[in-house]
């Protein structure tokens, strides 16, 4: 579509529902560069375009945010690009509209009919699909973080390199679902989440280099950083970072919840060594008491001067992965200077001592030659 051609319509002639905003609808028809100029010199007004024919309509890039398009039908409707985020598409038709990079960030599809629609790449982030019909759709590369997917219907689908993060998938079908990328065999599973662990496993090459990365270079930050103490918890990552490693922080000051022990576990049993600063503890004592005595893995423990070790930490010193002493410091600038050697340093040494020790033969002994001599 050529700069200021008008929008095609398969359905050019027929006469649209009194329900739509018909001067909206006038600019609309003269092409994509005149809607888009009006949204710009109008941004209070939202758009009103329910229940309007729009189907095979080339609507390309088009600035569609917020609009109202209950009802609508875009049935073949080009909207490649197309702005449509926070828009009301409630029970809208879209039959193998193609929506390849369209924006649907926290759209409202509810029970929208998307079968056979071309969503590759397409941002449906924090989007309602409830009741939706996403059968045979193209999701490849789509993101459906936080998406409501609760009772739609996502039957063979293609969901080559899907984002599905806390989304909710809740009583939705999902059957079929193509987890191969064109021209290779197709593998189907029936589960948005376990797809791309799957596709994850298959691509045994790319599995070994993310878990050679994560056992070998994150490291685990534990703290309660105060807004006052945030520069201290930037420098430690900004360190960790500058020799190679990955770090993974667990911040107690925003922390929203009591119940993360299980949290920290798991993040704790990924990581090369573990970080705590102990100053003004407490959320750490409980978490490493969960966590040392089961990980054999280095436990760095720093303090601001002035601090106290809280009075159960010297328990956890009988765990002689826990490095013994307490690094001390009194400001960030020179936790910094000595970051390196004392407490990078230190845990690779640590980790290296543990390493040998796990690869000892353990000795046995018979019985018999307790009572043969």
């Amino acid at each position: 579509m050529g700069p200021g051609s008008g929008i095609r319509f398969l359905t050019h002639d027929r006469e649209v529902t009194h329900m739509a905003d018909e001067e909206q609808l006038r600019i609309l028809r003269e092409g994509v560069d005149a809607w888009n100029r009006w949204r710009r010199e109008h941004l209070g007004v939202l758009p009103d375009l329910r229940e309007t024919d729009l189907s095979g309509a080339d609507l390309g890039e088009t600035y569609l945010g917020e609009a109202n398009l209950i009802d609508a039908n875009l049935r073949e409707a080009n909207l490649y690009g197309a702005d449509l985020s926070g828009a009301e598409l409630y029970e809208a038709e879209l039959y193998e509209a193609n929506l390849y990079e369209a924006n649907l960030l926290s759209a409202n599809l509810y029970r929208a009919k998307l079968c056979g629609a071309n969503l590759y790449k397409a941002n449906l982030r924090e989007a309602i699909l409830c009741g939706a019909d996403l059968s045979k759709s193209d999701l490849s590369g789509a993101t459906l973080v936080e998406a409501d997917l609760e009772g739609s219907i996502l039957t063979g689908c293609k969901v080559y390199g899907i984002s599905v993060w806390s989304l909710n998938p809740e009583n939705a079908q999902q059957n079929n679902l193509i987890i191969t990328p064109l021209n290779e065999p197709v593998i189907t599973v029936d589960n948005l989440e376990v797809a791309q662990f799957i596709y994850l496993l298959l691509s045994r090459e790319k599995l070994r280099d993310i878990i050679d990365t994560v056992t070998s270079k994150t490291v685990l930050v534990l703290g309660r950083f105060t807004p006052e103490r945030k520069a201290i918890l930037e420098a430690m990552a900004d360190k960790l970072r500058e020799n190679n490693l990955i770090p993974i922080i667990f911040d107690f000051e925003r922390a929203t919840s009591r119940d993360f022990t299980e949290t920290i576990k798991t993040l704790a049993g990924l990581s090369l060594f573990v970080i705590v600063d102990i100053t003004n503890p407490r959320s750490t004592p409980l978490e490493l008491q969960a966590t040392v005595p089961d990980y054999q893995i280095p436990f760095v423990a720093i303090q601001q001067n002035g601090e106290e070790p809280f009075s159960m930490f010297r328990d956890l010193l009988n765990y002689d992965w826990v490095l013994n002493p307490v690094i001390t410091y009194s400001s960030s600038d020179q936790l910094m200077r000595g970051f390196k050697i004392a407490i990078i340093d230190k845990a690779f040494e640590m980790h290296k001592k543990l390493l040998k020790r796990k690869a000892e033969k353990m000795e046995t002994r018979s019985i018999a030659e307790y009572f043969n001599n």
